[in-house]
């Protein structure tokens, strides 16, 4: 097994840190030794360090010496408890990647030494099964080696890309809350099945390999959504009938005001 991206901290034993720490170690990134996962829970720690074999700790101070990368893994209101612990251990050649929603570059640079190395970075939920959907914005001084370090973590739990800090928001809106929309979908045609006399765990079955295949199908043939839509709707056929309905009823707004409003509570966060 080869350490590719060092020695990892994680601070933060929630779900999307767990991720991270299962994600690397999983992808032969990280000997289980090489990380260490900190927490006020010691709980968390317990489970992280049977299921990982990683190292805990309670003291973020603690944590971050010689971690080649930091990754804060914690609410955005606990952030700057959190740099404040940590910003007087950290070393110049260290990069911290923050997964905070709504915390700009500029608010985590302010509370470290000068030339600290940050990134911040919106996963989604789907790193949880290493299907995750990631962009990242770099930091002032942050170079390419240290985005190529910084991808190399990401990319243990997903599929990522680099945008312009000004648009983070946009991507927490967008793929950030994402699944729970597609999650609802999901539940939706479910229940549309069961109502038309599908059992619930066949309905349930058909309606999520039909979510999962049609991502591939984008993703996999690069045509345009609609350019695939209507290989599916013939003229006069049941599926532009059922696209009608979705019409009529506003599905397109509805989504798009859906985005619109989460990455409106994320510029309230930030």
């Amino acid at each position: 097994m080869n350490n590719h991206c060092g020695k990892l901290t994680v601070i933060g034993a929630g779900a999307m840190g767990y991720a991270f720490a299962e994600g690397v170690i999983r992808q032969g990134l990280c000997e289980p030794k090489s990380v260490t996962v900190s927490d006020i829970d010691a709980s968390k720690l317990s489970f992280a360090s049977t299921r990982l074999g990683v190292s805990t700790t309670h003291d973020n101070k603690e944590a971050v010496k010689g971690a080649r990368v930091i990754l804060i893994a914690v609410k955005p209101s606990v952030v700057p408890i959190v740099l404040n612990e940590i910003r007087d251990a950290l070393q110049s050649d260290q990069l911290l990647i923050s997964i905070a929603a709504g915390v700009r570059l500029a608010a985590i640079e302010s509370r470290l030494p000068p030339q600290s190395k940050v990134i911040r970075a919106m996963p989604n939920i789907a790193c949880k099964v290493g299907r995750g959907a990631i962009a990242y914005a770099r930091g002032s001084v942050v170079e390419e080696e240290d985005v190529k370090t910084a991808r190399t973590v990401l990319e243990a739990v997903g599929l990522c890309v680099e945008v312009p800090e000004n648009l983070m928001n946009a991507v927490t809106g967008l793929s950030g809350s994402g699944p729970a929309y597609v999650f609802v979908l999901i539940e939706s045609l479910a229940d549309a099945g069961v109502r038309l006399g599908l059992p619930r765990d066949t309905a349930l079955t058909l309606a999520a390999q039909t979510v999962l295949g049609s991502a591939h199908m984008v993703i996999g043939t690069a045509e345009h959504p609609a350019k695939l839509k209507d290989l599916v709707a013939s003229p006069g056929g049941t599926t532009i009938a059922g696209l009608d309905a979705l019409e009529h009823a506003g599905f397109r707004s509805a989504i798009i005001d859906a985005v619109k409003a989460a990455a409106a509570r994320a510029d309230e966060l930030g």
